[in-house]
């Protein structure tokens, strides 16, 4: 579903961001304390999304258009991989690029949608995850 995901996006106009590639973005940012809502299924824990956002960082790292990077919480079970999306971008002086990610818990399974950008140390610090619902 991640390739089908990309390969869409690719085939689009070639746009560096992803603001208006797909159908519809949650306004809610997951934060610390706000959970997401999931249709039906559990949301994702704090631990799971710092699962999230650390595999984010490493693919971003790596560096690699084509890539994706698995996460999974041992404690919750929850999983799912985490895919770049477009090229990098400059936003306030810094290299920033958008990503998809999977989250599966069980047999439910959503996507989230966020953005990352580049630390002074070359590592790239998760600033917006969202979920994304098909509109």
């Amino acid at each position: 579903m991640t390739l089908i995901l990309v390969a869409m996006w690719s085939g689009g106009c070639g746009q560096s961001r992803i603001d208006n590639a797909f159908a519809k973005m949650d306004d809610r940012a997951v934060t610390g304390s706000t959970p997401l809502a999931q249709a039906g299924g559990p949301a994702p824990t704090e631990a799971d999304l710092a699962f999230a956002r650390n595999a984010a960082s490493d693919v971003l790292t790596k560096g690699d258009n084509d890539s994706s990077q698995p996460w999974q919480n041992p404690e919750t079970g929850a999983r799912g991989s985490v895919t770049p999306l477009a090229h990098a971008y400059l936003s306030d002086g810094r290299t920033c690029r958008d990503f998809l990610a999977s989250y599966v818990n069980g047999r439910n399974e959503s996507w989230l949608q966020g953005a990352a950008c580049q630390t002074g140390h070359g590592r790239w610090e998760i600033h917006t995850l969202k979920s994304w619902t098909r509109g």
